[in-house]
């Protein structure tokens, strides 16, 4: 039997990424559709004003605005994202997200 990786996900069905994930008030909100020692998939939505503090990851972590616009610091460095655009934050770097605005994003680690 083989092991279970994906998960929250519909399997042969197209789906929108940013419909998976609901933004609400006061929250961040996420959704994890992978997680295991080499790689985790996690979507997340953003309340305007919501943030994760400055942390480090054991991976590289790609980052894609699904909808709106974040804020990501990276390293002392302030990227703004847009949808549709991404940004890969090296391992062992520190980096922030913020939402100035309200956001949807996926998150990509690769360890």
């Amino acid at each position: 039997m083989s092991e279970k990786i994906l998960k929250n996900i519909q399997k042969e069905e197209i789906v929108r990424l940013a419909e998976l994930v609901s933004i609400q008030e006061g929250q961040i909100v996420s959704k994890t559709l992978v997680q295991n020692k080499a790689v985790s998939v996690t979507l997340f939505a953003f309340d305007k004003g919501e943030e994760i503090s400055s942390h480090e990851s054991d991976g590289d972590a790609m980052v894609t605005v699904l909808e709106g616009t974040g804020t990501f610091i990276v390293d002392g460095k302030e990227y703004r994202l847009s949808t549709g655009e991404t940004l890969v934050m090296p391992a062992k770097k520190p980096h922030a997200v913020y939402g100035e605005e309200c956001f949807k994003m996926s998150l990509v680690v690769i360890f």
